[in-house]
């Protein structure tokens, strides 16, 4: 079950970060767009986890 709660944080994270980023271009707010950047990343991370997890039989 951690997999797949994993995998769904990680692309809210994705997608909360992308929206972010193109925020912050469009407004030229370059904070905005860093943590968006920031969020676009601990999103693929958080994937990555549930993966390995996956693999593993959520035993990590």
């Amino acid at each position: 079950m951690g997999e797949f709660k994993d995998k769904v944080k990680g692309t809210a994270n994705e997608i909360a970060g992308k929206v972010k980023e193109e925020i912050g271009k469009a407004t030229g707010d370059r904070e905005l767009e860093a943590k968006g950047a920031a969020q676009n990343v601990k999103g693929h991370a958080q994937k990555a986890v549930g993966d390995v997890k996956g693999k593993l039989g959520d035993n990590i």
